[in-house]
């Protein structure tokens, strides 16, 4: 009988060497007797406490034993060992027992393996720090006191040496101690419970901690799942956490009691059912550009670098609606200047449109995009967000009281009409607008430069030249008043 002493510090390099010299030798595992350092154990009448070299013979095992073996040796079970190298023993001949799940000796250490990652995990979160050096030194100095359920010290000592570089630190528990000083992390035997100093930020952060307690989504169960108790008299929020549990449930109710009621559900309908037909914009005294500005009613105002606001006289037989400003247009704050606007502009020019003459606006006021590198690549507004911008649009076009309205593209006649499909087929048509206004609807310049094929372009241009004049024509003959018409 064979007696093997693992020590307590390095058990994962000490296990794995007397379990490769144990094997080469061919030592079965009744014929050995493992103890941990510190755990003490019968003696047995014939044992040996010889160390058996590593034979020259290759061993191979499946990896996720490794990850086993390296996790479970830091269990406090006694028979850790035996159990790893009986498994170990068994692997030689059948190593498809690590993926059998119904092995009864497997399904053990899987069990210890994972009480090992929770206790490991346990003392990450539950580590609490006190200041130890003196106020002058070069660094700061701290020491904690912990109570770990299995030896996870030295497999944390990595965490805590990448957290806390920046500081000298010890963490002291019963069987393991990890001191860290000038950069580099050495283990020493357990040590008694230190006495440690009073925190001053410990007030502070109990303060924290009662704070963000929200008793109405209390779960004592859960809560100690999370956080056992066994850890509690070393936590400084624990002293708290009685006598918000005593008082949560009447926390609850008055948190309750001071919310504020609902409307009910048929009410909040038809009052949303009005506010689509209302706008919400009134007169602060600022003017409508500056309220256009200060906008943040739907989050495109949060990635826009401003608003862009319509652009031509107040009171306009013409207006002109576009999408949204593009990436130049949110940078120089002016609608149609980009790519898209000069080609507007060229081809109104053309077709004997005056841009001077119209108003010239876009059916949402922020630039919608994703960013791409260096660039910013547009993306189209959805319906909601030309919904939130619509009482801005109507309120362009009340005070312009234009006599006919030219969409561009599909987004500006979904604004304008309510639909924005089918703009190939409508385009060159006057509709009747949510206002009663006549609208004209047209594609959109952009749409121009993305056609790829020249004869599609120009067939394309054409049209859109056709419709600016036919805008042209129109715009001054109803200016006294809308009256809907198809060319």
């Amino acid at each position: 009988m064979q007696c093997i002493t693992v020590p307590l510090i390095g058990a994962a390099g000490a296990w794995r060497d007397a379990a490769r010299g144990l094997l080469s030798e061919g030592v079965a595992p009744g014929d050995v007797l493992w103890n941990a350092e510190g755990q003490g154990g019968a003696a047995d009448l014939f044992e040996s406490d010889r160390v058996p070299a590593v034979g020259a013979a290759a061993l191979t095992v499946p990896r996720s034993f490794i990850a086993l073996a390296n996790t479970v040796v830091f269990h406090t079970d006694p028979q850790r060992f035996a159990r790893l190298y009986a498994l170990l023993w068994r692997l030689r001949d059948a190593p498809y027992l690590m993926s059998d799940r119904a092995d009864p000796d497997l399904a053990k250490l899987r069990q210890m393996e994972k009480a090992v990652h929770r206790c490991r995990h346990k003392m990450r979160a539950f580590v609490r720090f006190r200041e130890i050096g003196a106020p002058d030194a070069p660094r700061r100095s701290f020491a904690a006191w912990f109570e770990p359920t299995h030896y996870t010290l030295e497999m944390n000592t990595g965490f805590f040496e990448g957290r806390f570089a920046d500081m000298d630190w010890r963490i002291v528990t019963p069987d393991v101690t990890a001191i860290y000083e000038q950069g580099r992390v050495r283990l020493e035997s357990g040590q008694a419970a230190p006495q440690l100093p009073e925190d001053a930020s410990e007030e502070l952060w109990l303060t924290y901690f009662r704070n963000i307690f929200n008793p109405a989504r209390l779960k004592v169960n859960a809560m100690t799942s999370e956080m056992p108790r066994k850890y509690w008299k070393n936590l400084p929020e624990a002293a708290a956490i009685p006598g918000l549990i005593a008082n949560a449930p009447a926390r609850a109710r008055a948190m309750a009691a001071a919310a504020p009621t609902l409307p009910p559900l048929r009410a909040a309908a038809a009052q949303a059912g009005l506010a689509r037909h209302v706008s919400v914009w009134a007169d602060t005294g600022a003017g409508l550009e500056a309220d256009i500005r200060a906008c943040t009613r739907c989050p495109l105002h949060c990635n826009a670098t401003q608003a862009i606001c319509g652009e031509g006289p107040k009171r306009a037989a013409l207006m002109i609606v576009g999408e949204q400003p593009g990436d130049r247009e949110d940078l120089a704050g002016r609608p149609f200047v980009g790519p898209a606007g000069q080609l507007f502009d060229k081809v109104a020019a053309e077709a004997g449109l005056d841009r001077e003459a119209a108003y010239v606006t876009n059916a949402v006021k922020h630039f919608k995009h994703i960013p791409r590198g260096r660039k910013r690549i547009h993306q189209r507004p959805d319906a909601g967000e030309v919904e939130q911008c619509k009482w801005w649009l109507e309120a362009e076009i009340a005070r312009a009281k234009p006599g006919l309205i030219v969409a561009m593209g599909s987004t500006a006649a979904l604004a304008l009409t309510g639909s924005g499909a089918r703009i190939m087929m409508r385009r060159g048509s006057v509709v009747r607008g949510r206002m009663g206004h006549d609208v004209l609807i047209t594609l959109h310049p952009s749409y121009l430069l993305r056609l790829p094929d020249a004869a599609a372009k120009l067939r394309a241009t054409a049209d859109f030249r056709a419709d600016l004049a036919l805008a042209a024509r129109l715009a001054p003959s109803r200016s006294a008043g809308p009256s809907a018409t198809r060319r």
